[in-house]
């Protein structure tokens, strides 16, 4: 048996991997559609193409992955979404419709006094876009 004194433990979230097919493309929504920073790229031993983004104000990354070998990309609808908090929502969506991205659900309000709504990525992973209530 464990005890605290000798139990290995997870120390920290580094990264959540999505699976893409056009790396690029799914690059330039995460950059220029969203504003994340591109904090590294390479190919793994088994031949992925790898990027590795962030939030500005974030620690931990998304990790694109295109692999070909492994087929096309289908992403069930409500299978997986990342969130990120937003600081106006309403002024988020306006700057997204300039660059041709609607919502595809929201916005919504939700106790205590968050809104939230959602947009589709390349691949059609959902991103959630979350304003928490003001101070």
């Amino acid at each position: 048996m464990a005890t605290k004194e000798n139990m290995a433990t997870i120390s920290k979230f580094l990264h959540t991997r999505y699976r893409v097919n056009d790396l690029e493309k799914t690059v330039a929504f995460y950059r220029d559609v969203l504003g994340l920073q591109e904090t590294g790229r390479h190919k793994s031993p088994r031949g992925s193409e790898l990027v590795f983004m962030k939030a500005p104000g974030s620690e931990e990354e998304i990790e694109l992955c295109c692999y070909p070998a492994s087929g096309p990309v289908q992403v069930p609808p409500d299978l997986t979404h990342l969130a990120f908090e937003v600081d106006d929502l309403a002024a988020f969506a306006k700057q997204l419709e300039k660059k041709g991205v609607k919502l595809s659900d929201g916005p919504v309000g939700s106790p205590p006094g968050s809104v939230f709504a959602f947009v589709d990525a390349p691949e059609g992973y959902e991103i959630e876009l979350i304003q928490r209530p003001r101070k």
